[in-house]
Order: structure tokens, then sequence, then C-alpha cells
């Protein structure tokens, strides 16, 4: 049994913040019904916007801007629900402008969701990206029609780290007459984010990507914007998302945000010193390798890589057995045995697919965790590769 643990892991989830803990502990007591008008409710209440002027903030929205949500697939859904929507009945004031245009690189919870409204009569454009996972401006534009209603692209890819131009794709749809909305579960806390200067109408976050608790995110939806709730039954969220609010989740997911807006910028710098530690050593020790992702515009704690006659199945289960925790791909995915859609929309070959992992560090992450993650896996690819019959060593 190793005596050793390294989790390497976060783009799936990331422990909580100690700090966000002791938030919540703290916040246990406060139970009141935020829509309540006695004291308690009042208390729930105060402590359930003070969360989300926090989270405005640090985007660069304003506070009646931000609805808080259950995850960052539920915002995600309700964006594409509400400008996707067949109805031609529907009170939103979106028009009939119904066509969704988004990516071949989106996380699950978009492409679903499209594929869902696109078998009601929705009409849905996919469009392709390049060998880095980089959509093509033009191509978008090509896309976009006087019909469509939204574009979707996400800023950072949570598999391979490619960081998309989200400004640009942003005005070529305004351009267009089309509403823009981004999956920025990824970036957020990763990456400074201004929605002004994006000009981004709809943007998704999620607290346990940011080492918050988990089945709380947010949705921004920028003021004027025409929108129609997902969840109906509530006057809550404004009329937006009916529920009683989540106060513990939301508090959680304020003090995130609060400890990102501190630590971000020293993580990054960090980030990138282990990421380039990983990629030389990796170089250095281990034959017919291959990077997926942009190599300069992409996540600092990302790492994508796949291995020649190796499954990526197999050097994870190999990494887990020394306390290393990887993952081959999206964590919502993880039941499948298909190769990554992601990877095979920048053009890899279904093997090389198979045989990747991904590395996403985090802050509790060392240079002493990259060199213990370097003792093991030469040795686990070089033993994997061993027992393979189509791999031949050059």
């Amino acid at each position: 049994m190793t005596s050793r643990f390294v989790y390497a892991d976060n783009n799936a989830t990331t422990p909580l913040h100690p700090e966000v803990q002791k938030a919540l502990i703290e916040a246990l007591p406060v139970y009141g019904n935020p829509s309540s008008m006695h004291g308690f409710g009042r208390e729930a209440r105060s402590r359930t916007e003070a969360a989300r002027e926090t989270v405005a903030s640090f985007i660069g929205a304003l506070p009646e801007e931000i609805i808080f949500v259950g995850s960052g697939s539920e915002a995600n859904n309700t964006v594409l629900s509400i400008m996707g929507c067949p109805a031609t009945d529907c009170t939103c004031d979106r028009g009939q402008r119904t066509h969704i245009v988004t990516t071949t690189i989106e996380h699950p919870c978009v492409l679903e969701t499209s594929g869902c409204l696109s078998g009601r009569g929705t009409p849905v454009t996919l469009v392709p990206v390049d060998e880095y996972g980089v959509v093509d401006a033009e191509r978008l534009a090509d896309s976009i029609t006087d019909q469509t209603g939204v574009v979707s692209v996400m800023m950072a890819n949570n598999e391979i780290g490619t960081i998309q131009d989200i400004k640009a794709l942003a005005k070529i749809a305004h351009d267009k007459g089309a509403f823009f909305h981004t999956d920025a579960v990824q970036a957020v806390g990763k990456l400074p984010i201004n929605v002004r200067d994006l000009g981004v109408d709809f943007l998704t976050l999620s607290a346990h990507k940011i080492y918050g608790p988990k089945g709380v995110g947010a949705l921004y939806v920028k003021r004027g914007v025409p929108f129609c709730p997902l969840i109906r039954g509530g006057h809550q969220e404004r009329g937006r998302r009916a529920g009683t609010e989540n106060t513990l989740g939301a508090i959680g997911l304020g003090k995130a945000i609060e400890m990102r807006s501190l630590e971000m910028a020293d993580e990054e710098s960090r980030f990138r010193v282990m990421k380039e530690r990983l990629k030389q050593g990796l170089v250095d020790t281990v034959p017919d390798i291959w990077f997926n992702g942009h190599p300069t515009a992409s996540l600092s704690n990302t790492l994508n890589v796949s291995f020649a006659g190796a499954e990526g199945e197999s050097i994870l289960l190999y990494l887990d057995l020394e306390g290393i925790a990887v993952s081959t791909g999206s964590a919502c995915a993880s039941g499948s045995l298909d190769p990554s859609h992601v990877l095979l929309a920048t053009g890899v070959p279904i093997e090389r697919a198979h045989g990747s992992i991904r590395i996403s560090l985090g802050r509790e992450n060392t240079l002493e965790d990259v060199d213990y993650i370097m003792s093991k896996l030469p040795g686990i690819i070089a033993r994997i590769r061993d027992m393979s019959t189509v791999y031949r060593r050059k």
C-alpha cells in the first residue's frame, strides 16, 4: 500500500478550500428560508445576497445579473433550453430565432441538450475545431444565420485545456444578431474574467471546480437579455429559478470566489512551472507520446497526453495503485468506454485517444507531487507496453 497520495484530477472536482470549509461550518446554524420576512429569513437572505455580490464583482457583473443554480450543467441546460425552445407561444420575448450554434468539443451537458432540442425540431449546428481544439472564427461566422438565437462556446476546455478567444467570438455572434453564451466552468478562478469586456450575454460557473461545495453554481444573465426559467414554481432568484435558495451553497460559492481573488494570480505562475516540469519529464523519459491541446493558449493546470501502446484506463488504474489520481477525460463521461469526443474532434486517431490521460493540478499540488508522478509514470507506461501485443519499441 502506497504511503503517498497525489490528487491530480482537479478539473473533475476540487477539494474544499480550508477557508470555505470554515465558512460553511460557521454558517450551518443559518437555517431560515431566505424568502421568509422574519429575522431568521432576513439573516439567510443577507448571507445569500452578500455571496451574490461577491460572485458578481469577481466577473464584472451586477448582483441582479447572477442566478444561483444547482450546477454548471443546470445553467448550461437553462440557456440552451431558453434560446432553442421550439415553442411558438413562449412568453420570454426571445423572438423566433431558435437556431443553436455550438462546437464539437463542448461539455456533454451542452452537446446532449443540443441533441435533445434537435430531436424536437430545433436546428443545431456543431462547428468543428482545429488540431489544437481552437474554434475557427470564420467557420463560426459562416454557421450563424438570421435564425440563430444563441452561440455557445466554452471558454476553456475541461479535457485539453485549450482557451478560446471568447471576446472575438462573442462579437461575431452579436454582429449577426445572435446572443452569446460561454461555459466558463473551467475558466473561472483560473483566468481573469470580466463579462463586460468579453461581451457575453450568458456565462456559467460552478463552485466545486474552484474549491467550493458541490451542488451549487451560478449563471450570469446580462440585464435586458430575454430569459425564461427552466425550473418554475416560485419567485426565488427574481422569478428566474424556482426552489428554496441553497443558502449554504451560496455562502460556500461566495467564499470560494473570495479566495480565488486572493490566490489565483500566484497559482497561475506556480502551475506553469509544474506543468512544464511534467512535460519535460515525459519528453525525457517516455518515447512515443503526444501532448493534446494548444501548446500555449491553454490552462496552466491542465496537461493531456497520449501514450502509444497503452490504454488510458490501464494507466489510470496503475497510477491509482501508487496513490496518484488522474483522469482519462471528462468526469461526466467516466462510465463510458468510448474515446474522448474532444480528442476525436481535434483529429486524434482513435487508438491514440484511447491511450490518453489528463493531469489537472490544483492549489494543493507541489513540485514534489510532480516529481512523484514522474517517478512512477514512466515505469507504468513501460510495464503496460511490455504486455502489449501491438506496441513495438522503435
